[in-house]
């Protein structure tokens, strides 16, 4: 399985609900035509990608149909049943009818015609190539508006899923109660998972709670939000304008909360509030000033917070007169993306000319955010609660891999281990501070980085972050819960909050997907690669990080061979784990160059060769048993032989690798607790107890 998650949509007909889950998949695609390049090939090429199953298969079905492939000859080189293929084809012949009427109005009974059978209105707009809007304010005139239905949850009394449908009747009543309407979080994928889905819960149970009737719109089959007694009224549709606006005309609620669900409701925000809609909590123009570099830094400036050199640009020009401005090495990432996609750490002028040239729909709308890179800075985190006046942060995380890895990809641990009390106060206060004057009202996340003594802020999200579930069980503090009832009207003083001190340590690691993409470099870099998260609590930073590894199924070794291999700016680093192996008993396997190093310090090391060097080698050592734990730091490009073989043999073979010094110096920290002793296991009220 290659999957990280799924979306399900509910329709009268196939046709409706195949479409309607296309557009839930948020690839940017609202239909099936016209997905890539697939449209310009011919029918032989495409009948050849159509052999290989993939991810892109109906897309490529539906152009090959287009061109005339018929029926009987996909159905034999995919085994898809005719009759689906038949209701591809149906799709197909109604596009090429529509596509009739490019830069026209549809007439009316075409436009019913596609309503019926699924089409969205920005879909029809791509290939019409007119606005949305247009169509919309058409439909909405002739009557064509979105009816609901509702599937009973058998056995409960008054519990149904809803759906939208254009060939029924509307069904469904409404309440005149109070209401609130949150957007979930969308499909599960990498940059936006469950983490997002338990703030929204956390929400819908608050506003019970609060008096409200909740309403929730999701399309994940598998999250809390979508089982039908987390909210009062679940729709299962798809996050989009046209589906979002739909229920907000049917229910009137008193607002819509967005900041929950991640960046997916994030993207729309903006076209819901100039639609008409309500958002409660932080406005949309925040959230955008937070995305737009120049007013974010004009701001930073204002309030006096030092933030690495930067620039924006929208063509290579533009890049590498920001280059020459600021210098190398520059974090490069593209505008309004999630999860660190297209983000990478670019140390020459060859590099910036590659990005550049494979970075994808970069305008002067949307442009690359170039940043100065802080090298060797630690970088932390700090989620908080504000409401507009006062702001509270509940706790700052440090993260155990050094800035340049995502934040989503790195370990972190509460309370930090290595931060001074002088640094941990200015990032209270630049926190605070940043929340107030943005106006945030719930949940605000901000990422700093600490170089050369001076601690800098990279970025600021005003919604909830990955992180609000692991803070809210570390410090006993239902965040989502109280980020509610601040968007619902309560003022942070009503809680009287306080500073707290932590006895215990709780260290999130992430969980990655490698052992499924055996092909891939598990390399940690700054585009997220990590499909979820757990969490180890403990009464030392040592064993809290030993439980989290362990949690991730990469349980650290007692005891054993270790093998080092490390690049040449991480030699310095690598001579305090070695020390720290040996004296632990671990026998340690080194490459030639590690090796001399090492023997210089007085550690012992036995040498292994590398692949191209000859037999036996590392991955023979690998192979047979020879080695319990990995650090190896990559060589990256100046390097003549590609290093990844180890870290790929490391998946195959089920061994714990690690690729950064910092992770490497936890893990000795956490294999020495481990030897120690894990103690009593202890409840997590026990732990909140000792909270002071």
């Amino acid at each position: 399985m290659r999957a990280v998650g799924e979306v399900m949509s509910i329709g009268k007909n196939y046709k409706e609900a195949f479409l309607k889950s296309i557009r839930s998949l948020e690839k940017s695609r609202y239909g099936l035509g016209f997905a890539k390049d697939f449209h310009e090939k011919t029918l032989d090429e495409l009948y050849e990608l159509i052999a290989e199953p993939s991810s892109e298969r109906q897309y490529i079905m539906y152009e090959a149909l287009r061109k005339g492939a018929d029926i009987e000859t996909l159905f034999r080189r995919t085994h898809i049943k005719h009759w689906f293929i038949r209701q591809m084809k149906e799709l197909v012949d109604l596009e090429e009818e529509i596509l009739k009427y490019k830069g026209k109005a549809l007439p009316d009974d075409l436009l019913l015609r596609a309503k019926k059978d699924g089409f969205a209105d920005r879909y029809l707009a791509q290939i019409l190539g007119i606005p949305e809007g247009d169509i919309r304010r058409k439909r909405i005139t002739l009557g064509m508006v979105e009816c609901w239905d509702a599937v009973p949850v058998s056995g409960v009394e008054d519990a149904a899923y809803y759906y939208s449908t254009y060939n029924a009747p509307d069904r469904v009543g409404v309440s005149k109660n109070k209401k609130i309407m949150v957007l979930g979080g969308g499909p599960n994928r990498i940059g936006q998972g469950i983490e997002f889905d338990y703030c929204c819960v956390h929400a819908a149970f608050t506003l019970r709670d609060e008096g409200y009737e909740s309403i929730m719109v999701n399309c994940n089959p598998e999250t809390v939000s979508t089982d039908y007694d987390t909210s009062d009224k679940l729709y299962f549709e798809p996050l989009t304008v046209e589906d979002v606006l739909s229920i907000y005309e049917k229910e009137k609620p008193e607002g819509v909360i967005v900041q929950f669900g991640g960046q997916t409701p994030l993207n729309i925000a903006q076209e819901l509030a100039r639609a008409g809609v309500k958002i409660v909590g932080t406005s949309p123009e925040t959230i955008d000033l937070a995305e737009d570099r120049d007013r974010f830094r004009e701001m930073m400036k204002k309030l006096g917070i030092p933030m690495p050199e930067s620039g924006m640009a929208g063509n290579l020009t533009e890049a590498l007169a920001v280059a020459a401005r600021i210098g190398y090495p520059l974090m490069l990432r593209p505008s309004y993306v999630l999860g660190g996609r297209g983000m990478e750490v670019v140390h020459d002028e060859e590099m910036l000319r590659r990005y550049v040239a494979k970075a994808v729909g970069v305008t002067p709308e949307r442009p690359i955010l170039i940043d100065k890179f802080l090298e060797n800075a630690i970088e932390v985190e700090a989620d908080a609660i504000s409401d507009g006046v006062d702001a509270f942060v509940p706790a700052i995380m440090e993260h155990i891999e050094l800035a340049g890895i995502h934040s989503g990809d790195s370990a972190c641990v509460i309370p930090p281990i290595s931060i001074s009390a002088r640094h941990m106060d200015t990032i209270n206060d630049y926190t605070s501070r940043i929340a107030v004057e943005f106006g945030v009202i719930g949940l605000m996340n901000i990422q700093y980085a600490i170089a050369n003594d001076v601690v800098y802020i990279l970025e600021a999200n005003p919604r909830a972050s990955r992180t609000v579930p692991l803070v809210s069980k570390v410090c006993n503090i239902s965040m989502a819960r109280i980020a509610t009832q601040v968007i619902l009207g309560k003022k942070l003083a009503d809680f009287k909050f306080k500073p707290r001190v932590f006895p215990h340590f709780g260290v999130k690691e992430a969980v990655f997907p490698f052992n499924m993409f055996q092909e891939v470099d598990p390399l940690l870099g700054p585009e997220m690669r990590s499909t979820g998260e757990v969490l180890g609590l403990a009464d030392s930073f040592g064993l809290a990080f030993y439980k989290a590894e362990e949690a991730a199924q990469q349980v650290l070794p007692g005891e054993g061979t270790v093998l080092l291999t490390v690049n040449d700016w991480d030699k310095g680093g690598v001579l305090e784990v070695a020390r720290c192996f040996h004296q632990l008993g671990f026998r340690i396997m080194t490459t030639a160059g590690t090796h001399r190093f090492l023997a210089d310090a007085g550690i012992p090391s036995e040498t292994l060769l590398k692949m191209h060097e000859g037999r036996p080698n590392i991955v023979d050592a690998v192979k047979n048993g020879g080695i319990h734990l990995i650090i190896n730091t990559p060589s990256g490009k100046l390097s003549q032989h590609d290093d990844s073989y180890i870290r790929k043999a490391a998946i195959q073979y089920k061994i714990p690798y690690i690729t950064t010094i910092a992770a490497a110096v936890a893990a000795v920290k956490g294999i020495t607790a481990f030897r120690k002793g894990h103690g009593r296991a202890k409840s997590l009220q026990s732990y909140h107890a000792d909270i002071r």
